[in-house]
């Protein structure tokens, strides 16, 4: 297998290659040219394998140029930090229906996941490729991928990391995860606009060739911790196995049942790591796409018609407040194996704000097994409560989307076993928590967290208790301004 990209360049690359430039130089994105398959008896050998067992064989399909004994080193590492063995645990809800808890580890996020594997496999990258300049990895977030990289890539030698957030688009506890992060390496800055403005003007950072010129002669490269990377995207595909794994050893399913999977998304790269794993054996029935307010990909998986041109909103569940979903392009290239195509769609996408695939291409779509489905923020709120009243367990808003949207595309048929993906800790957002519970508001995050916890009978977490440390980045850029932010801070 190698890499190519989802454009019209006939490069080809390994692994560490893709990992290191992040961004295809045509503007596209890394795929492989030939999905990897596990064969019935390579799934049900994997079965009982330990986490980071499980993780080196799948990364080591997709990840050609690196070594099982490298990645299996890698991934006992990386998911040293997580509070629970089993990494990804599920967490049965009701009769068929499971949540996978992904926020176990060190940032509280499903980020985490990927972003505490990806420093390792990019400082092999650098060996591997013989890079010995500083590269500088640039993050654009909604809110949880900025804490995931910082967290990662702190003080990690012949690197440095740059996040942007949209300043008043995330929650008072995932700014406060970033601008108190510690390192010397580090650099965070929040943007005027939303996010789709602060990732926009990343892309256009990785595409300005005279400052890559600039940043060149002072013995810098670019690369990125979004999934845009593949490093990022490939660790994802694991917990898809992890879940179906743990139901088997439960007894709730026999190898070969399917298993339907719904997913909170907004930059489609949580989602498109479960087609992967679909495509390369696992038995995944539907893959349901959740989405808030910002419904954009819902219409498109409904009528093959991409537009961004529409209200943005600021929701309660802020990490899928996303007009532009980039991993989106890796699907389309799926779909089509036409890096022409693609293209066209992408250039229609950034001059109008919009495009079609056209009926042949959606029903490809449709028979790819996505499903999709919207939440607004009364639904959202109610999905909460109702779970908190009728459980006892508390799900974040991002988790009550897919929660809502599972139960609503069950509902249409189909007796699957469902796992929802669960994004990220309540905590991390408990005034919404809060005001959905019917309880007091709370003055900040901070009090709202102790106000959750004495409501609920739970603990904060501790990567979630920042009160008293100092914040150190209070800058505010303009998306214009953020090139030369960059530059500066990589060259004084």
């Amino acid at each position: 297998m190698e890499l190519i990209t989802t454009r019209l360049s006939d490069l080809r690359v390994d692994a560490p290659g893709a990992i290191l430039r992040g961004l295809a130089p045509d503007g596209g994105l890394f795929v492989p040219d030939k999905i990897p398959a596990f064969s019935r008896s390579e799934i049900e050998s994997m079965a009982a394998l330990p986490y980071p067992e499980l993780a080196s064989e799948i990364l080591y399909r997709f990840l050609p140029g690196f070594t099982r004994e490298e990645l299996l080193e890698y991934a006992r590492k990386a998911y040293a930090s997580f509070d629970d063995s089993a990494v990804t645990p599920l967490h049965t809800l009701e009769d068929g229906l499971w949540t996978m808890e992904l926020f176990h580890g060190p940032t509280c996020a499903f980020k985490d996941v990927a972003l505490q594997l990806l420093p390792y496999l990019l400082s092999a990258a650098l060996r591997k490729c013989g890079e010995d300049r500083t590269v500088a990895i640039l993050v654009a977030t909604s809110g949880d991928t900025g804490k995931a990289a910082l967290q990662g890539f702190a003080d990690v030698p012949g690197t440095r990391i740059g996040v942007f957030y949209p300043r008043g688009g995330v929650s008072d506890i995932q700014r406060a995860q970033m601008v108190t992060q510690e390192g010397d390496n580090v650099l965070v800055l929040s943007v005027v606009g939303n996010f789709d403005d602060a990732q926009s003007g990343v892309k256009k950072i990785f595409s300005d060739m005279a400052l890559k010129e600039r940043l060149e002669k002072a013995g810098v490269v670019f690369s990125s911790a979004n999934s845009i990377n593949w490093g990022r995207l490939v660790p994802q595909i694991v917990y898809y196995y992890a879940a179906y794994f743990q139901l088997l050893r439960s007894g709730a399913v026999k190898m070969g049942d399917p298993v339907d999977f719904s997913v909170p998304t907004g930059n489609f790269g949580d989602i498109l790591a479960g087609y992967l794993a679909k495509r390369s054996g696992l038995p995944v029935g539907r893959l349901i796409c959740a989405s808030n307010s910002n419904n954009v990909l819902t219409e498109f998986l409904q009528t093959g018609v991409y537009n961004r041109n529409r209200p943005f909103l600021l929701t309660m569940s802020p990490s899928m407040d996303i007009l532009l979903s980039s991993n989106l392009e890796r699907l389309l290239y799926f779909l089509t194996g036409s890096g022409e195509q693609v293209s066209r769609w992408m250039t229609e996408l950034g001059e109008t704000g919009c495009y079609n695939i056209g009926p042949e291409t959606l029903a490809r779509l449709k028979g790819e097994g996505f499903a999709a489905c919207w939440s607004d923020e009364a639904l959202t709120g109610a999905t909460i409560r109702g779970t908190w009243e009728k459980t006892g367990y508390l799900v974040d808003p991002h988790t009550a989307v897919a929660l809502y949207a599972a139960r609503q595309v069950r509902k249409t048929g189909g007796s699957a076993p469902c796992v929802v993906l669960s994004t990220a800790s309540p905590f991390k957002f408990a005034p919404a928590m809060l005001a959905s519970l019917g309880q007091q508001e709370a003055e900040n995050g901070f009090a709202a967290q102790e106000r959750l916890a004495a409501f609920s009978g739970q603990r904060v977490p501790a990567p979630l208790d920042l009160r008293g440390k100092r914040e150190r980045f209070l800058d505010c850029v303009t998306p214009a301004g953020m090139a030369s932010a960059v530059e500066k801070w990589l060259t004084e």
